[in-house]
């Protein structure tokens, strides 16, 4: 989260991107892949070259979802704080700092996995149109991963971290996704900028 924050301080207030082209290459905040297909720190790490913090020590060994990436188990909120591009919401770009209302309660990174492996891109469960428009199936691939002991850890916008043990389903149900699987809320209200 530090990072994040930091990384925004740089940049008038403005959280990194989630995923962006730039000249040819790939832009993600974890991660850039180059046009040749090698892959180095990405926007938010700004070439410091400590890329393996982005692997999660109880994901090792577990299935990335992007090729080529070195280390994964963490995603990124990207329905209301970083932005995808190409995602057809109305909001252009990343949030800033001054816009998220409760910074305590908006997280910013988590255990990213879905059924298929680990995700990058963290989603919020319900779809609205002005920040995040994609669909269920890319919602439920932006889940988090009850992997330590039954529970998720989360990364929130004012730096703390929780461990939350409640999953929920898309639709707001109690319970996994998909095996170990769940967002952090029945709704958006942990993902959301407004409270």
């Amino acid at each position: 989260a530090k990072a994040a924050l930091a990384y925004a301080d740089d940049h008038r207030g403005q959280f990194p991107w989630a995923s962006r082209r730039v000249n040819g290459e790939t832009v993600c905040w974890d991660f850039v892949t180059a046009k040749d297909g090698s892959v180095r720190p990405g926007e938010m790490w700004n070439g410091y070259g400590i890329a393996s913090v982005m692997q999660c020590p109880a994901f090792a060994g577990g299935k990335a979802n992007w090729k080529n990436n070195p280390y994964t188990g963490y995603n990124y909120n990207c329905s209301y704080i970083g932005k995808v591009e190409g995602d057809p919401a109305k909001r252009k770009s990343p949030a800033r700092i001054a816009e998220v209302r409760d910074p305590a309660r908006t997280a910013l990174f988590g255990d990213g996995q879905y059924g298929g492996g680990a995700n990058k891109f963290m989603r919020a469960p319900v779809r609205e149109v002005a920040f995040d428009a994609s669909g269920k199936s890319i919602r439920l691939a932006g889940t988090q991963g009850f992997r330590h002991r039954g529970k998720t850890n989360v990364a929130f916008c004012d730096g703390h971290v929780e461990s939350l043990a409640q999953p929920y389903q898309y639709g707001g149900e109690e319970g996994f996704t998909a095996q170990d699987c769940g967002f952090l809320s029945p709704d958006n209200r942990l993902y959301s900028l407004e409270k």
